[in-house]
């Protein structure tokens, strides 16, 4: 991966613009889901669960210029998450345990973003249940607010904000030595780029290890097409039954996690 942005420049075509480039990105987001009593007290389980890994990992870029962003995959990221993870048993138990949870961090995962600066227009796609949706609207609004905390991340000068949105607490800290309102997944609307974001004190998090500033096509970033296309309202409802379909299972069985 510390070679995948070089890589990746070679095979773009030049663009001449302004503050343009890619970051890697690296996302955590712990699991939601409880240990169930009966895994727990499993000896033949005690080894892997000792090495489950603490959250999902992956590994993202973020393709930008003047007008707009695309958050997508890295290549070779889902190879990796077993890696940085945990062994393969172990990282196959936190799989089995997350699809008998009703937690949403654990059944979604946001796949790629399309942020246009100018209107706010996005388009998203989301992994809920291995089915795939496609979402578009507009970038929610945050209140960001300036703490006057500065610091250093990657060789760049960077500055803490702050936002509170849908109940959660959401810190950033971006640079405006990139002078581009774009961040990580749908996060920013700052006088810079966002480097680094963390949720309700980590539980998501996101970090950028690597920045290349040079060209890039413009034909690349453009909104996904893949998924289901659904209204936001639309997607909110079919997360809400779904999570409570499986919670209803999951007390049907005594609330024991079911048999792994």
């Amino acid at each position: 991966m510390k070679k995948l942005l070089t890589v990746l420049f070679v095979l773009l075509p030049a663009a001449a613009s302004a503050q343009q480039g890619v970051i890697l990105f690296d996302r955590q987001v712990q699991y939601g889901f409880e240990v169930p009593e009966n895994v727990r007290e499993n000896p033949a389980l005690k080894t892997m669960l000792d090495a489950m890994p603490p959250a999902n990992f992956s590994s993202l870029l973020l393709l930008f210029n003047e007008s707009a962003s695309l958050m997508t995959p890295a290549p070779g990221s889902a190879e990796e998450e077993v890696v940085v993870g945990g062994s393969d048993r172990a990282v196959g138990l936190a799989t089995r345990l997350k699809m008998g949870s009703s937690s949403r961090s654990d059944q979604e995962v946001l796949l790629e973003a399309y942020v246009r600066y100018e209107d706010g227009t996005v388009a998203e796609t989301r992994d809920f249940m291995t089915k795939k949706f496609l979402l578009t609207g507009t970038r929610p609004t945050y209140e960001w607010k300036l703490t006057g905390e500065q610091s250093e991340f990657l060789g760049y000068s960077v500055q803490q904000a702050m936002a509170v949105h849908d109940s959660s607490t959401i810190e950033a800290w971006f640079t405006p030595e990139i002078p581009i309102p774009a961040g990580p997944g749908l996060f920013g609307g700052l006088p810079g780029m966002i480097l680094s974001v963390s949720v309700d004190d980590g539980k998501t998090l996101y970090s950028a290890t690597e920045v290349k500033l040079d060209p890039v096509d413009a034909a690349i970033i453009k909104a996904p097409e893949d998924g289901e296309e659904v209204s936001p309202e639309e997607y909110e409802k079919i997360v809400a039954e779904k999570l409570k379909e499986i919670e209803m299972r999951r007390r049907g069985r005594g609330d024991r996690g079911g048999s792994l």
